[in-house]
């Protein structure tokens, strides 16, 4: 069964002014004006905004009144619009083959097959919010059964993430209200006026008669939402992304007539990126059924890649998982990220030399949903701080680690507080609790002292550790440090730590 997330941006307006203009203070206030004719009143505001009483429909002169300071700026849905769809593009990108806009302040995505790549549903949809907030954008992300209850939980609940468990579809919108079913404005106006308030009274209401009143649009509407009709997600595109397609009059469903189409097409995709002077690194095979239906599925290459043979493996491996059902009608293979390639000239040579390239390998790994990386050191003094992921390819770091203090064999991805007894500022601990056991220093080295990186996290401007080498009677020995120097309290909180142990 598919699964759909929808991506509900409530302050696109003003997220997307604040990105345009970084000089504007966090905490400035921000509205947006919207006007027809004479009349002008609020079409979004900020958190801000909100929390001194604007409000969305309220008209500009009381919100101004409401707030001198308040700033007021004149609604601009097309760069709304185009800031919407270079969302779009980069969630197609980074996320699900299959994205499209939702309305004017939102995406869906199905992420069928997807969420394992993200370790889980939940941390997909926790890491989606993350990473709009990182780019000062305020999102909430529902996931369920079908694109209409997911649009309609996530605008309904008030959290970031919401899970609507398979087939708890009913239970989860029965008690929404009608103007979340995507219906025109006129129509949930007027089914308001007939008594119907919520999602499940309508459902519940005789088909027929509101068919007569309305059209067929209420009845589809509530069917695709309870998934008793398809409702394909057209996939967004531009000019700028490579796309080769093929339809067929009579529907497809051998999985060796499947392979000898996607093989055509993979001919057909290198030779555009040829011209282009491109390399693909994610490609989609988008398979439309005769049911109005999509599937699709990515493969990714470690580098730029146009090698046909090895392309169309990428694909061959997994058509099997599609399930063709009454037919599939077309094919359409995208290069939804490609980047600039250029051939090199092999060397001839009477001696066959051995090729030590891990490339393929690194990409069976990455389309079964592993991650695959390098580590390399970054230029930090913090120890946690210290290295970073680079990809599996990429050219070697000239970074180098400084050699004169010993570092530990395992570094713990978070320091574990531990309980010391010790002389301070300058002495080591006598004994230290780790885990539930006690242990006796024998012997000791240090201090070394390690400053915050002010001039990148103004908040560490005094912020100092002291750290340890520290041996206890077993011969184990451990790195631990004192987070202050022992006498400012403004330099740490004279804890002691944890974070690494020797061989």
């Amino acid at each position: 069964m598919a699964r759909v997330v929808s991506i509900f941006l409530p302050d696109l307006p003003t997220d997307r002014i604040r990105r345009d203009d970084p000089a504007i203070p966090d905490e400035q206030p921000i509205a947006v004006i919207a006007r027809s004719g004479a009349k002008r009143w609020v079409s979004s505001a900020d958190a801000s905004a909100k929390r001194i009483g604007v409000r969305v429909g309220m008209p500009a002169a009381k919100a101004q009144a409401i707030f001198q300071g308040l700033m007021l700026v004149d609604a601009d849905p097309v760069a709304d619009a185009l800031a919407l769809d270079r969302l779009g593009l980069w969630a197609l990108g980074h996320y699900s083959p299959i994205v499209a806009v939702d309305g004017i302040d939102g995406l869906v995505l199905d992420t069928e097959g997807a969420d394992h790549l993200q370790g889980g549903e939940m941390p997909m949809i926790t890491g989606i919010v993350n990473l709009f907030r990182a780019r000062k954008l305020t999102a909430r992300v529902a996931i369920a059964d079908t694109w209409g209850a997911a649009h309609a939980c996530v605008r309904a609940i008030n959290r970031d993430t919401v899970i609507v468990p398979r087939g708890e579809i009913v239970r989860a919108v029965e008690k929404l209200p009608i103007s979340l079913l995507r219906l025109p404005a006129k129509v949930v106006q007027d089914l308001r006026i007939l008594g119907f308030q919520s999602i499940g009274e309508l459902s519940a209401a005789p088909r027929a008669p509101l068919a007569l009143r309305f059209g067929p649009e209420v009845g589809r509407r509530l069917d695709q939402m309870f998934a008793r009709m398809n409702e394909p997600i057209d996939p967004i595109r531009t000019a700028d992304l490579v796309e080769v397609s093929r339809s067929f009059q009579e529907p497809i469903g051998a999985a060796e007539t499947i392979d000898k189409y996607v093989g055509r097409l993979v001919v057909q995709l290198v030779a555009e990126l040829e011209k282009r002077g491109l390399g693909a690194r994610r490609t989609d095979l988008v398979v439309h059924k005769v049911d109005n239906t999509l599937k699709a599925i990515r493969a990714g290459t470690a580098k730029p890649a146009r090698d046909v043979a090895w392309l169309t493996k990428l694909f061959k491996d997994r058509t099997e998982k599609i399930e063709p059902g009454f037919g599939i009608e077309k094919l359409v293979l995208v290069a939804v990220s490609a980047e600039p390639l250029v051939e090199e000239q092999k060397v001839s040579s009477l001696v066959e030399e051995e090729t030590s390239d891990i490339t393929p390998l690194i990409d069976i790994f990455g389309n079964r949903g592993q991650r695959v990386y390098c580590m390399a050191p970054y230029a930090s003094d913090v120890p946690e701080r210290s290295v970073q992921r680079i990809s599996a390819v990429a050219e070697a770091v000239d970074e180098t680690w400084v050699g004169h203090w010993r570092r530990p064999v395992r570094l713990f991805d978070r320091p574990e507080q531990i309980q010391a007894i010790a002389m301070m500022p300058d002495y080591p601990p006598a004994t230290i609790t780790w885990r539930g056991k006690r242990h006796r220093v024998k012997r000791a080295d240090g201090p070394e002292r390690i400053f915050g990186e002010w001039w990148r996290r103004p908040n560490e401007l005094d912020a100092v550790r002291d750290y340890f080498v520290i041996e206890n009677d077993d011969g184990e020995r451990f790195w631990i440090f004192r987070s202050g120097d022992g006498v400012d309290p403004q330099t740490g909180s004279h804890k002691w730590f944890m974070h690494g142990i020797f061989a």
